[in-house]
């Protein structure tokens, strides 16, 4: 048994956080009670076999929240901004790197990753669950899916190799039976999130955010059978067309979001999915992205959506659309994994949310975005993936650096700032 208590205590959920708090953990993991220390009394904390809490271990942070959440990033172990590197780089090369990655995102106070697009994902998941290596929960899409000539398209190669390849973060499916197929090889698979696109973006050569991919017979093929099986589907979507298209065939996540009207506004609140702006990969591109190799038509893509990007959130923030963090980070220098609390101070700093709201949206909101109802809150009854913090995230959101310890199903993964190997 552990008991954590907290000088302030963020439980993710939207009520106010909790002084002089308490969290008591059970045998399995999980959370027995959690409330103010006058409140909750270790012994009399009692878990499904009617033993109490007893006099387990007890300690003190003076400030405590779920483990924070990535809704968005990619796990392929790049080191490069080069699209061309991406191809030829071997995925036992970048599942190797991306191992490494792992141990920076639990560090940095990450208990749970969505990774929207790679070929490692599947792999890490399971080798991250059975204990062979340290990091966080991971959802995965495994590879994503695009049209020809799509986002997720290698423009720069002859089509038949791409076509042809079962390599890369993508592959390529055309028509509503295709879409269907591919799909099903991903459920075959055991994916948790079904990851399409439906406009292009910034760093494929030859298509931009604003136009529309997929057709909706495509889109609802897709989603069909995700929703059959009781899996979600995410959907790359910069522009208004394909972000309307993404929403009126029910896909549950945009993610990028870039130029948001008042109907997708509208579409957002009718359907309830949730928006992953992933704000950071844009701020890093602009910022510094010349110097890290990022392609010229890629610097000028980002240059050109920029400020319709922020405008976008601050939309969405003000008609109250569920947003989820995600940083879009892959790796390289320029957007490296244990930089992802990045996404946090963006929404503060450059959008204006408050501290606590973005607290819940790299939380609670991030946990809605995979099939998982028992993370992304500190109540009882879910697991005690847990943040323990040098100070208040509530008051200075850059506190959720100041990683003091980590702790995945009540268990310690991360002490004074390092990963804990057993």
């Amino acid at each position: 048994m552990r008991t954590i208590d907290a000088d302030v205590l963020v439980t993710g959920l939207d009520e106010p956080p909790i002084d002089d708090a308490r969290i008591v953990v059970d045998e399995d993991g999980r959370i027995a009670a959690v409330g103010t220390q006058a409140d909750v009394d270790p012994a009399e904390a009692v878990d499904d076999d009617g033993g109490g809490a007893g006099d387990g271990i007890h300690e003190s942070y003076p400030a405590v929240t779920p483990g924070l959440i990535d809704a968005h990033l990619h796990l392929a172990g790049t080191r490069s901004m080069d699209p061309m590197q991406w191809v030829i780089e071997s995925s036992e090369l970048g599942t190797a790197r991306a191992t490494a990655d792992l141990r920076e995102i639990l560090a940095g106070g990450f208990t749970a990753v969505r990774d929207v697009g790679s070929e490692t994902g599947l792999g890490l998941r399971e080798a991250v669950a059975e204990g062979a290596i340290p990091g966080p929960r991971i959802f995965t899409s495994a590879q994503s899916i695009s049209q020809t000539a799509g986002h997720g398209d290698s423009h720069f190669l002859p089509y038949e190799w791409v076509a042809e390849s079962e390599r890369g973060i993508g592959t390529l499916a055309d028509g509503a039976d295709e879409c269907r197929k591919e799909a099903r090889k991903r459920i075959r698979e055991g994916v948790d999130v079904l990851k399409i696109m439906t406009t292009g973006g910034v760093l494929s050569e030859k298509d931009a955010p604003d136009q529309s991919q997929f057709t909706d017979a495509e889109v609802q093929a897709f989603v069909e059978e995700a929703h059959r099986v009781g899996i979600p589907v995410a959907s790359h979507a910069q522009g208004a067309p394909g972000i309307k298209t993404a929403l009126r065939n029910g896909v549950d996540t945009i993610e990028h979001g870039f130029y948001l009207d008042e109907e997708c506004l509208d579409l957002f609140e009718e359907t309830g999915a949730i928006f992953v702006p992933t704000l950071s990969i844009m701020h890093r591109l602009l910022e510094a992205g010349a110097d890290h190799g990022v392609p010229e038509y890629g610097l000028e893509k980002a240059r050109e959506a920029s400020e319709a990007h922020f405008e976008a959130v601050e939309r969405a923030v003000d008609r109250d659309i569920p947003i989820a963090t995600g940083t879009d980070f892959i790796g390289p220098e320029l957007v490296p994994h244990g930089e992802n609390a990045l996404e946090l101070e963006l929404l503060v700093d450059e959008v204006g949310m408050d501290e606590h709201a973005v607290l819940q949206s790299a939380t609670r909101v991030a946990a809605e975005t995979v099939p998982a109802d028992d993370i992304g809150t500190l109540a009882a009854g879910n697991r005690a993936d847990v943040l323990a913090l040098g100070s208040d995230p509530t008051e200075d959101v850059s506190a959720v650096r100041d990683v003091q310890a980590v702790f995945v199903d009540g268990e310690p993964v991360v002490v004074d700032g390092e990963v804990a190997d057993d």
